[in-house]
Parts: C-alpha cells; structure tokens; sequence
C-alpha cells in the first residue's frame, strides 16, 4: 500500500497506469454524466453490471427458447442443478467448505429462515445481541422473531450502542455485554460490517465470546462478501447469510447466499422450515411426503434455482474466481488510504469540515464521511456534477471505491467537485 500520497492527477494516473487489476475496469459499464463515466462510489449498495453479464443471461434465455421444460436437463447449463455451478467461487469468497455454503432466496428471507433453525430461545436463555443501529431490515428481522416467540424485543434485544461522542462501536463493549448476558443470551446476530460507518467488526473473536457464552453466533455480511477477507469455517462462525448484488455485482434484488458451519449438516433434529429443493437428490423425484433433508447447507433450499439471477450471479463470481479476494483487498486498501488522504487535503482547506468516521485499522472498502455544517443539498450537488455517492441522513455520505472498477482517478475527480462543493 502507497502512503506517500500526493493530491495531483499525474500522481493518480501514475497509480492507475501501475495498477495490476486496471484492466478489469474495461469489464463494467459505468452510468455518464456529460458523455463521461460517473465517479461511481455507490457499490456498496449496488454495483456496476459486468459487461459479460449480458451473455450469461441470453444463454438462459435461448435455452428456454430451444428446449422448453427439458432446459432443466438439456441446457449449456442444465437447470436441475444450476445452483451448483456458484457454490465453489463463492465458498472461497466466504472462507467456507462447498458443502457449507449454497445460493438461494433474498438476504432478510435468508435470516428468518435460519433463526428457524438457530435462535432456539428458552425461558432462561432467550436474549439476542445485536449491534444499535443495524440495517432497518435485520432490526425489523430480529423483532418479529422475538415477537413470534412471545417476547418484547424492548426487554429481550440487546442492542450494543456506540460510547457518547462516539460513531463506531468499541468490541470491549461487546464482550462486557456477552459476559454480563451470558446466562440469558441465545443469539448474537450481527453485521460483520456496520452498513452506516463501515467499521468492520472482529468476527473471530466474537463468535469465540460468543460461544464461550453459549450462544449461537450469526453474522449478516451484505456489506462484507466480496468486501472484506472472511474465513466462517475457520472462524467457526454458526451461521452467515448475504446478499450479491453489492460487491458481487450480481444485479438488483439477484439471489443471496447462506453458510451453516459443517457440524449442523447432519442434525436432523435440527428444526427448519423444508421445502423440495432441500429434499435429498436422488430421491426429491419420488415425490415422496417425507421430507429427507440433504446433508449439506442445501438442506436449507425450499425452491428452485432462479436461473436468470443466478447466470448473473455466476458472471461476477467467475470475474472475483479469475482476480482472488487478495489482489482485491490489496488495491481496496490503496484506494480508500488514498480517498482518507484526499479528504484531508481537503480539510487543509475547509475548517476540517469532514470527518471520517470509518475505522483506519477495521475497514473494508467503504469510508463514511460526516459532512460537518452540510446537509442533503451535498449530496444533490455531487450527483449534478457527476458523482454517485449514497447518502445517509443526517450529514453522512457513504463512499465505496471498489477495486474491481474504481480506480486512483476516480477519488481525485471526487476531491476536486467535493472541495469545488463545500
């Protein structure tokens, strides 16, 4: 990683012409302002579409076209047992065993059905941990499931909040709480990376309180796969549930992914919601009432594969299969060092104005801002000027440059309009 930056555009484009994964930029279609590529920082809540993406959807398509219903066998690539073509490339991006990991639903389906099977609450040990300000959507997920269970999430939620004064929450008070709770927790659910600061919590150590706890240990990484370096078997984590269409750039709304560490495949008194798509292989065509679970995270399946997210889906996971999560990482810590440089430059000449609040030493590749004194009409103006960051109320703005398709460039245009704005 550079860190002797310098805030010119013939430094960047120097960064850019030595950048070994420059030629994947060619490989995304980007939006344009005046006849020229946006300064695109939004990935983190939807990425850029592959330009390859095109091909593997039309192959569905055509497909279809030519064999009807016998696509699920006659097809380039036979429906019947599509899912699997994704399950490699994305254990890897997840540090998981194939056998552990499998695509299917949406992300918040995901979680409730695996709190079916995980978040098994007793009269004595009934309390789920969670980090304050969640995603909306796992706040709302954590809530009717206690409410399902008949109890009030205002007394059985513990939320772990930031310090006063403070924007990240510190893991010290993590543990405290585990420790304090450790009698009455049965669930700690948390996002492995916070969707509003960024910060990027400490999964490994986490899931060992956890457990030390006697808690079962879940993460949401919709902001973490493809992000960040995840090892869940290793790690081992219990469960983990995501969505694509961040940094998988798998298309909006696409298909999510789910991890059930190994030592649950073969629980079969485990309870789950089954559906035939978890039903065991080799029988599921007998169509037999009894429900024979596959031993594997497939048994989690309730339905056929969605075949056209999940061509979408395969596209960019054969692009992240070919680049590996470390050369990504690598550029994903030059760019957001050189975007927290630039931001200090512009300090330099706005009172500070800007605060970085995402965490130098736990970060992935977004860096949330506080724009000090500035309000929506920031952000307004950015996208005038041709910039698409994300905004996050009150005076948040959300940066993401991905190494994938942002380059050294990009975040020098940015400083410019952004001082140009304030």
């Amino acid at each position: 990683m550079t860190t002797s930056f310098q805030n010119t555009a013939a430094f960047a484009e120097n960064l850019d012409a030595n950048d070994a994964l420059k030629s994947y930029r060619e490989q995304f279609y980007f939006p344009e302002h005046n006849n020229e590529p946006v300064v695109y920082f939004t990935g983190n809540s939807l990425g850029l579409q592959p330009k390859q993406t095109k091909q593997f959807i039309e192959q569905e398509l055509s497909d279809w076209a030519k064999f009807g219903v016998e696509g699920h066998f006659l097809a380039k690539n036979p429906w019947m047992p599509y899912h699997e073509l994704l399950t490699e490339k994305m254990a890897k991006l997840v540090g998981a065993l194939p056998s552990e990991t499998v695509m299917m639903n949406q992300l918040t389906v995901n979680l409730h059905l695996l709190m079916v099977s995980f978040y098994r609450p007793t009269k004595q040990r009934y309390k789920i941990l969670c980090e304050a300000k969640a995603f909306p959507s796992d706040q709302y997920v954590l809530q009717s499931q206690l409410k399902f269970h008949g109890f009030d999430a205002q007394e059985a939620l513990i939320e772990i909040q930031p310090r006063e004064g403070e924007y990240c929450i510190r893991h010290e008070d993590i543990y405290k709480a585990i420790e304090e709770n450790k009698e009455s927790i049965a669930l700690i659910l948390i996002g492995g990376v916070n969707y509003f600061t960024g910060q990027v919590f400490d999964m490994k150590n986490i899931t060992a309180a956890g457990h030390e706890a006697g808690a079962i240990v879940g993460f949401d990484l919709a902001h973490g796969a493809g992000n960040i370096e995840l090892k869940l078997h290793d790690w081992n984590v219990d469960f983990a549930a995501w969505c694509s269409y961040k940094y998988l750039n798998s298309g909006p709304g696409s298909v999510a992914g789910i991890f059930v560490h190994e030592r649950y495949h073969k629980q079969n008194d485990l309870p789950l919601f089954a559906g035939w798509w978890g039903h065991e292989k080799s029988s599921r065509f007998l169509m037999d009432k009894t429900f024979v679970p596959i031993q594997s995270a497939e048994k989690w399946q309730l339905s056929n594969a969605p075949i056209f997210s999940m061509a979408a889906c395969l596209s960019s996971l054969d692009i992240f299969d070919e680049v590996g999560m470390n050369a990504l990482i690598a550029k994903s810590q030059a760019l957001t060092g050189y975007l927290a440089f630039i931001i200090g430059e512009i300090n330099k000449q706005k009172n500070n104005c800007l605060e970085i609040i995402t965490p130098e030493e736990n970060r992935g590749c977004q860096l949330s801002i506080v724009a000090h004194g500035y309000g929506k009409p920031l952000y307004n103006e950015l996208i005038k000027n041709g910039v698409i960051p994300d905004w996050r109320e009150p005076n948040v703005i959300r940066c993401a440059p991905v190494p994938l398709y942002n380059n050294f460039m990009d975040i020098y245009r940015f400083g410019l309009i952004l001082s140009k704005l304030l």
